[in-house]
């Protein structure tokens, strides 16, 4: 990775443009910012940085459209995807081409 400042900034500019009511994961959000194929890069600005740029973390899943955190963080971003007008399959995947960000 070039330089650590421009990818951070890239990314946080990237996923405070997911309007609400959509989603991306995090290869289409490093690939946006211009990182391709640095997607876990993505998470953890994510887990890093989302309260000090009150990043909408949420609207970020992953390449199936599932839900990658655990537990209470898992089920609050549910929720507040839920609350945006953002429906689950019963095998708890969002659909990309429904809800994806940037998909036509």
């Amino acid at each position: 990775m070039a330089d650590p400042q421009s990818f951070t900034a890239l990314v946080v500019e990237t996923i405070l443009r997911i309007p609400k009511g959509k989603v991306a994961s995090y290869g289409q959000v490093a690939a946006i910012a211009g990182y391709p194929r640095m997607a876990r890069h993505v998470s953890w600005v994510l887990n890093r940085d989302s309260r000090k740029y009150n990043l909408p973390w949420h609207r970020v899943v992953n390449a199936s459209g599932g839900i990658s955190l655990k537990g209470e963080s898992g089920d609050l971003q549910r929720a507040l995807l839920e609350s945006e007008g953002v429906e689950f399959s019963p095998a708890g995947k969002v659909s990309m081409k429904l809800f994806g960000w940037l998909q036509g």
